[in-house]
């Protein structure tokens, strides 16, 4: 279900004459019963494809170590996402604790894996986005949402009946289950996932995910299905999926199987940010073949495999 709007006129961060995917389904009311059947999934979690089958509602924790309380680590204003989501009034950032993958080189562990954080409420994320509204952000940035989807959709209704009409952007590591997706069809503007491998043996060695590929690869065509490639009017995002890759040192991503994914299976005018920003952080000093930055080289390697694979939107080139 993809928006169209008729004038791109941009004022305290709205997008004039746009409507979100999700008012659709508050007006009806179908987005309640969206967040009852994400709920229900609280009580035998398999939110994700970890498939914990844990009752979170009972205070159990599995891989991810959230239970049913939603924490927050950070809210705020946030200018270094890609520009097409900062424009002027900057992404509004939410930043969740916890995660389901365990990346050896994560530049977030704090809050991934130390839990630092703030419980919060439905009701109380919902004031906070009707915030970053009102001080002109373009966008609601979900950052590690997929273990607190329920909660979120929750905030989302809640702050769309107060007025809410900012695009949502859903910030996930690609590790998704479709079923969970699909909830979410007609709800999400922007997906913006990770696809962080093409490799199963270092997906395993470096996130704990020997499955990565198969399961960002049916992830990412689902998403697409529901938004299709990214709409910019203006300079500012408001639709469609963004793709992001990180380029490894040694080729510990796997890069060209990742890049003829995208080109072939999902479309060559995907929006494909390919990041040179990789830094060892966390644990990645154990591991020799990623205890550095990409050099130059591989750097343009990346680049050549992507235009000479038809992508053109997105990545440094353009």
């Amino acid at each position: 279900m993809i928006n169209r709007i008729k004038s791109s006129t941009i004022k305290k961060g709205i997008i004039m004459n746009f409507t979100p995917a999700y008012m659709e389904l508050v007006n009806t009311g179908e987005i309640d019963e969206r967040i009852e059947s994400l709920f229900d999934i609280l009580t035998n979690c398999d939110l994700c494809p970890r498939e914990c089958k844990i009752n979170r509602l009972q205070g159990k924790t599995g891989y991810c170590k959230a239970d049913a309380n939603m924490m927050v680590s950070m809210i705020q204003p946030h200018f270094w996402e890609e520009t097409p989501l900062v424009g002027l009034g900057g992404s509004g950032a939410v930043f969740l604790t916890h995660c389901n993958l365990r990346c050896v080189y994560c530049q977030n562990y704090e809050t991934s894996y130390n839990e630092v954080g703030l419980p919060m409420t439905s009701e109380q994320l919902a004031d906070n986005m009707l915030y970053l509204q009102r001080i002109g952000c373009h966008n609601i940035n979900l950052v590690t949402p997929t273990h607190y989807t329920p909660q979120l959709v929750e905030s989302i209704a809640i702050a769309a009946r107060k007025g809410l009409r900012l695009p949502i952007v859903y910030n996930c590591s690609g590790y998704e289950s479709v079923k969970t997706l699909k909830l979410l069809d007609g709800i999400i503007d922007i997906y913006m996932p990770d696809f962080k491998y093409g490799n199963d043996e270092t997906a395993q060695l470096y996130s704990n995910a020997p499955d990565y590929f198969e399961v960002c690869s049916k992830a990412i065509t689902e998403m697409h299905k529901q938004v299709g490639d990214l709409v910019i009017e203006k300079d500012i995002a408001y639709h469609g999926l963004l793709i992001r890759h990180l380029i490894l040192p040694n080729d510990g991503a796997g890069s060209l199987k990742v890049l003829e994914f995208i080109a072939n299976e999902i479309s060559r005018d995907s929006y494909v940010n390919i990041m040179f920003q990789y830094r060892p952080s966390y644990h990645a000093s154990e591991f020799d073949e990623i205890n550095r930055p990409p050099y130059i080289e591989e750097r343009g390697n990346v680049l050549d495999m992507a235009i000479g694979l038809g992508l053109h939107r997105g990545f440094p080139s353009n």
